[in-house]
């Protein structure tokens, strides 16, 4: 039998499986428009000039041009006041052409979050925060609409990776409104035994080392160790934290919520970051478009 040292986790490439999944899309988009003329339109609302959101939302404006959907690029100033923004909200609810209406979080602070994105229209909520959507998604036998994409997109890689969830112990890292609570709600709508780690757990470490399945997200760089991982244990790492890397030129270096190397001496498989969930959080979103066009296009 190899010892412990020689073994290798299967690395789930999540750049390759987004790929797959923005070229099936962009089938369907030729689809839409070859038989019915119009394609998907996405509605990206930045707000200020923060550099991060900045660099999201041109990654997203760029994959939409490459599978065909057209995006609409709303820029307002970072001193928007909450009024003009809901209306810009509500101009694109009843626009058409928009399916999709996607505000980059964080907001400034002198606007309320949870008021504007209650004020996107159910059907075209495709990042899926809406309270009705998250609450369809909460309860048995409801569908939401859309699901929130990188809790869509770590599925989707648990399932193109042959990962079965069904009767598997799955625990997740964090209890975020955008990504750990909703992947443990998914987790369980696909019948895993779910249990949820947050800041106030005792002992995290015993915890985690049952699962099956670990789905870390909880912006804490480097926080689940080799030896927290069960063997042959899947792990997919939602984490983007950046540490200080003086050998690199920026300065630093984006590492996960799991010390990569050690769980590859011990995982089944393991995201890489980056290049494992990231790409997938942008695919899903293309899909929630895709299949918010799709509701009214193609009646």
């Amino acid at each position: 039998m190899a010892s412990q040292s020689d073994h290798k986790a299967a690395i789930i490439d999540g750049k390759a499986i987004a790929q797959t999944i923005r070229n099936e899309i962009a089938e369907e988009v030729r689809h839409l428009s070859q038989k019915y003329g119009k394609v998907p339109g996405l509605a990206v609302v930045i707000v200020g000039n923060r550099k991060d959101s900045q660099s999201y939302v041109s990654m997203k404006r760029k994959a939409c041009a490459e599978v065909g959907i057209l995006s609409l690029d709303i820029d307002l100033p970072e001193d928007v006041s909450q009024v003009d923004l809901i209306a810009k909200v509500h101009e694109l609810n009843a626009n058409p052409d928009v399916h999709g209406i996607l505000v980059q979080l964080p907001l400034p602070k002198h606007i309320n979050e949870e008021k504007v994105l209650s004020e996107i229209s159910i059907e075209k909520d495709v990042d899926g925060f809406h309270p009705l959507n998250i609450g369809k998604l909460a309860m048995k036998g409801r569908e939401p609409l859309f699901l929130p994409c990188t809790p869509k997109g770590c599925l989707e890689l648990l399932s193109r990776s042959g990962i079965s969830i069904k009767g598997k112990k799955a625990v997740v890292v964090g209890r975020s409104n955008i990504v750990g609570l909703p992947v443990s709600l998914l987790l369980l709508k696909a019948d895993a035994t779910v249990t949820v780690v947050h800041s106030h757990s005792h002992d995290p470490e015993s915890i985690i080392r049952e699962a099956d399945i670990i789905i870390a997200a909880a912006g804490q760089a480097m926080m689940i160790k080799g030896s927290w991982i069960k063997p042959g244990a899947a792990v997919i790492d939602v984490g983007t934290n950046a540490i200080d890397d003086s050998s690199r030129k920026s300065g630093y270096r984006l590492v996960g919520d799991v010390d990569f190397q050690e769980a590859c001496k011990v995982a089944g498989w393991v995201t890489p970051v980056p290049g494992g969930v990231g790409p997938m959080t942008v695919a899903m979103l293309l899909k929630n478009t895709l299949d918010g066009a799709k509701r009214v296009i193609a009646q």
